[in-house]
């Protein structure tokens, strides 16, 4: 039965290769307008899941179920029409076409070949939003190629925000930034909240203590604990697994 106001609903969900559970037994539920923070060490599954909801990796069994309608066993193409948008640990845009060009490539997807394929005149009104949200107005005409790291994830954050999903997937979105450049991500993840259900990838805590609402925990594949940031944070299974973890591998 469909958990009331749940956007994402994934149930029982199994993962196996070659024999290793990446995923065993994960039940999650994400709801309309959440900002959720699905975090734990490395080798979690967190990436997994993200690829089993966006149809990147088949489930061996289980349910992943997006505004009542069935994932798996769907094309990306289709999951992607349906409403879902994701980035990669590593950005993914066009380094030889402009900010504004990727946006607009990103916004055309739903648009008939023909369209695509004319000569566009001006700054559609989506991809204006886009640019504005992801705070890169004055590079619209500079090459994505001579973006800084973090410029590159922003935009591709605004390519999925062009794309106007009803859900975000984010993987690691502020891996190899500056501080600088964590802080506006943090502040770009609140904004895009707003209108959006978000769902990030992340293992660093401070970013976490500082952005995340709702927070799920992932350890060996299943659903250690979920909560609040200071639920979580308190919890003596998250401080035993990831927090103490942490501190050996710093050491």
């Amino acid at each position: 039965m469909s958990d009331d106001g749940a956007l994402l609903e994934i149930r029982g969900l199994e993962v196996v290769f070659d024999g290793f559970r990446a995923i065993d037994g994960v039940d999650l539920t994400v709801r309309q307008g959440e900002l959720r923070f699905l975090i734990g060490p490395n080798g979690a599954g967190k990436t997994t899941l993200i690829d089993v909801i966006t149809g990147l990796t088949r489930p061996a069994a289980g349910s992943v179920r997006f505004a009542g309608t069935e994932l798996t066993g769907r094309k990306e193409h289709r999951i992607v029409r349906l409403g879902i948008g994701r980035t990669f640990q590593t950005s993914v845009v066009f380094e030889e076409l402009t900010v504004v060009e990727n946006l607009d490539l990103a916004a055309g997807f739903r648009r008939p070949l023909p369209t695509l394929l004319r000569q566009r005149r001006g700054v559609s009104g989506t991809v204006a939003e886009a640019l504005d949200t992801i705070g890169l107005g004055d590079l619209g005409d500079r090459p994505a190629g001579v973006l800084s790291h973090g410029q590159r994830q922003w935009l591709e954050i605004g390519m999925l925000i062009a794309q106007r999903p009803r859900l975000l997937l984010l993987d690691e979105p502020v891996a190899g930034m500056s501080q600088d450049e964590r802080e506006r991500t943090g502040e770009l993840l609140t904004q895009i909240a707003r209108d959006h259900t978000v769902v990030v990838v992340e293992h660093d805590m401070e970013f976490l203590r500082r952005y995340a609402s709702q927070v799920t925990v992932l350890h060996e594949g299943r659903v250690l604990v979920e909560g609040d940031v200071a639920a979580v944070q308190a919890d003596p299974r998250v401080q035993e697994v990831y927090l103490g973890r942490s501190r050996e591998e710093a050491a």
